[in-house]
């Protein structure tokens, strides 16, 4: 990861090494039974079999420090539609249609204003992605948070004979993206680091069309709807991609052993250059911490190209073949 992100607060390595220690903790579970869990090493979302070629496809994300900036602005109804949107984008990854999702507030002090803000973007999110929120968790922590804290953990079904894992992507298929609507939920240290000073309420030079806070405040986009209606249609859908942080790299978390050219990529949003340039983040940097303009990629054969831009275009009309997939395993080249 980026010297930029390591300046503004974020040890990637470290963060790294404390994910293997915790899935090395985990792997001592014992179950006095066979596991149920579908091997996704790597992968969006978790699934476990739950009955004959049904599974139940989970994930668990939250709006990181986009709350900061949230809270500093005094406008947190949009934060809820992030904690949708970061769970469902994972969860459709493995080719599952979202059902529900459960919420977790943690909170110094109990507000009832606060939480109806936090509630309506949960609705709106909820809304967006048509899934339900039966229940959550309000906890008061105010020995150990200060401010307010929003997570959620979302489920949805997948036959098992019908999940997509990337495995069967192979050289010549098609990369689609799906423009993003901003930073999303991610990177938002070193957004904040970089641009500092600025005023929140202008917009710097005229090169935004908007207010800088409302650009950063942009909720995450959510791919619920135009995914699933794909993946029912008769596209061969062989790879499903959330870009959050580390860029089109995520793309390599797909099963295959196959590489990535991207040679036609999205535009990139003036939002993303502002932060390059106040922050001197260099492009390599940028695309290893941000999405820079595509949310989703989606892997198809390129004679289901044309098929898969028609169903996706009628949500995003910028929505683009971006690249193909490629022999050279393990490797994106941008």
């Amino acid at each position: 990861m980026s010297d930029a992100y390591a300046r503004s607060g974020v040890d990637q390595g470290a963060a790294d090494t404390a994910v293997a220690a915790l899935v090395r903790a985990l792997g001592k579970i014992e179950l006095g039974r066979p596991s149920a869990q579908v091997p996704l090493p790597g992968h969006y979302a978790s699934v476990v079999e739950v009955a004959p070629n049904l599974g139940i496809a989970l994930s668990t994300d939250g709006v990181g420090t986009k709350l900061m900036l949230a809270e500093a602005l005094g406008k947190l109804d949009t934060v809820g539609i992030d904690c949708v949107a970061m769970n469902v984008n994972d969860v459709i990854c493995v080719g599952a249609e979202p059902l529900a999702m459960l919420d977790y507030i943690a909170i110094d002090k109990a507000d009832p204003e606060i939480c109806e803000a936090i509630g309506v973007g949960l609705a709106r999110g909820a809304t967006l992605a048509g899934i339900e929120i039966p229940g959550g968790e309000l906890a008061q922590l105010g020995e150990m948070v200060r401010g307010v804290d929003v997570s959620g953990a979302c489920f949805g079904t997948v036959a098992l004979d019908a999940i997509v894992d990337g495995r069967r992507a192979a050289p010549g298929d098609s990369i689609i993206g799906l423009p993003s609507s901003g930073l999303h939920s991610n990177g938002y240290t070193l957004a904040r680091a970089a641009l500092d000073g600025l005023a929140m309420d202008e917009d710097p030079g005229g090169r935004l069309g908007r207010p800088l806070g409302e650009a950063l405040l942009e909720p995450t986009e959510i791919y619920v709807k135009p995914i699933v209606e794909l993946l029912r249609s008769e596209v061969d859908v062989r790879g499903l991609a959330h870009i959050t942080s580390g860029g089109v790299n995520n793309l390599l978390r797909l099963a295959a052993p196959v590489g990535y050219e991207i040679d036609a990529p999205l535009p990139v949003p003036p939002l993303f250059d502002l932060i390059a340039e106040r922050g001197d983040v260099s492009g390599e940097e940028m695309h290893e911490i941000f999405n820079m303009g595509c949310g989703f990629a989606v892997v198809v054969p390129e004679n289901d190209e044309a098929r898969a831009l028609a169903i996706l275009g009628a949500h995003y009309p910028a929505a683009a073949r971006i690249g193909r997939v490629t022999d050279d395993a393990g490797h994106v080249a941008r």
